[in-house]
Parts: structure tokens; sequence; C-alpha cells
């Protein structure tokens, strides 16, 4: 990590965020995934666990490094691996059981931010409340997918950052071809204009997101629209809940102070006869 002096200042009141993706994929062993020889014979699975961007788009120009930190069962349970351009960070392995892995993320030198941890549950099996929710994390050819969608936010990053994550977008796996020689001579190359946003196409050094779902991508704008109408639905109903308890409780606050003025009622009565 470079000393702050050498980031420049903190731009203040701005936050840059880029999505990612942490997931793991496991399938069983069989004939058409075959256990690869010298693996112990208790193991079931072939499994991979990564981090890598939205669309497979390249994220090492803000993040340089991940530590996998397996379970400590599993040999050289520790796996550092350096970030490699347009290419996920990825640790492949074989086993039987499901564990939490430790995912540790390094940030480029130029970010002057210090590593943060999050977690990742590695699945064999499918899981979820119905089986309708377990086959949807299976694919047709049986491989187990555990899957999340992430931001990354940088508050105030120092300007030096800054200009980095906000240097321009560039399509997947673009490089500049620019011209020969050097000096006023050479000609810089720049890369084409933004797709249009309905397209749907997800550009590299962007925030950008895929307009829909298709095999292999399950995160787009149509998930979070269908998320959004999740949680919308489900205000409405905790909101109706809400009005409906307020209602009983107004009713019974009422019947209350009703029984309460009865009761006094008749205790004065009581009072003026004994009198």
């Amino acid at each position: 990590m470079a000393p702050p002096n050498q980031l420049g200042k903190r731009v203040k009141l701005t936050q840059v965020r880029r999505p990612f993706i942490i997931g793991s994929t496991a399938v069983p062993f069989s004939d058409a995934n075959p256990k690869p020889p010298g693996v112990a014979e208790n193991h079931t699975h072939s499994w991979k666990v990564f981090v890598k961007g939205v669309e497979d788009t390249d994220i090492t120009y803000w993040l340089r490094r991940v530590q996998f930190k397996l379970h400590e069962s599993v040999p050289n349970h520790v796996r550092m691996v350096d970030g490699e351009p347009g290419k996920p960070f990825l640790v492949t392995d074989t086993g039987w059981g499901e564990f939490d892995v430790n995912v540790k993320l390094y940030y480029v030198n130029e970010s002057g931010e210090k590593p943060q941890t999050t977690y990742h549950y590695l699945r064999l099996h499918p899981y979820g409340r119905t089986e309708e929710e377990k086959q949807a994390m299976i694919t047709e050819h049986g491989e187990v997918r555990s899957w999340a969608y992430e931001e990354q936010l940088f508050n105030e990053p120092f300007d030096a950052f800054y200009r980095i994550l906000t240097a321009g977008a560039v399509p997947k796996g673009w490089k500049p071809a620019g011209g020969k020689g050097k000096g006023k001579g050479r000609a810089a190359a720049q890369p084409p204009p933004l797709p249009d946003p309905e397209s749907g196409e997800v550009w590299d050094r962007t925030a950008m997101i895929p307009a829909s779902n298709r095999p292999g991508q399950p995160f787009s704008r149509e998930t979070e629209a269908a998320e959004i109408k999740k949680l919308k639905e489900a205000q409405a109903v905790a909101e109706e809940w809400t009005q409906k308890t307020l209602a009983e409780l107004k009713a019974k606050e009422e019947e209350l102070a009703r029984l309460k003025s009865e009761n006094g009622s008749a205790t004065t009565a009581t009072g003026k006869a004994a009198s």
C-alpha cells in the first residue's frame, strides 16, 4: 500500500461502486466428471471457488490479490491468488464436505485501502426452502452453483485511485492499438463510443451489469427489478399487517377504556347506595 502522501487527497463526498461476484461451483464425480488419479477415496466432488467480475469483466484494476482460507483439513488451506487481467481469482480442489471460505480482498496499491474480509459458503449439494429452489441451483450438467452478487464501495477514494477508477470505460479485453513511433507522431488510440444502455452490453472499468439473465449469468437489471418487486410486495404485506395490528390495538384500547368507565360508574353507584 502506497503512503497516503503519494496518493493525493481524498475526493470528498464521492462514492464509487464496482460490482463483482463471489461464488463456487461443485460437480459430483461421475463418468462425465471422473475422479482424477491420486484423489482421496472419500472425495465426492470437484469444486471451484472464485472472485470475478460480473459478465467476466476485468476487476484487477482495483483488486490485485485474493486470499482464500479454506477448511484446515484441506492441504495448503491458505491460497493466495494474484490477479491476471481478464481472469477470475480462482481456486480449484476436490473434497467431500461443505465449509465456510474466508475471502480476503487486497486492493491495488494506488487505493491506499486496507484489505477487507468476507465469507463464502462452499456448497456441494443444492439447498433451498423448496424443491424448485434446490433444482434452480443445478445446471443441466449437474453443476451446483452458489453465487453471490456483491458491490465494492469506495468511499472518498484517494485522488490517485479515483483517477484509475474513472479513467473511462472500455470494451471487454480492449487494448489500445496506438500508432507506431514515439512523441507527437504517435496516434493515441481511443476506445469506441459507449454502447446503447438498452443493448445490455457490459464493458470493463464500469459499474455496468447485463440487461437480462442468460445461462451462466444470473445477475442483471432483470434480476434487480425482480428483487425490487419482491421487496415492494413484502413491504406492502408488512404495511397491511401493521395497519391491521394498529386497528386491533386501537379497538382493544377503546374496549379497555369503556370497561374502566363502566367499572368506575358501577363503583360510584354502589357507594351512593351504601350511604
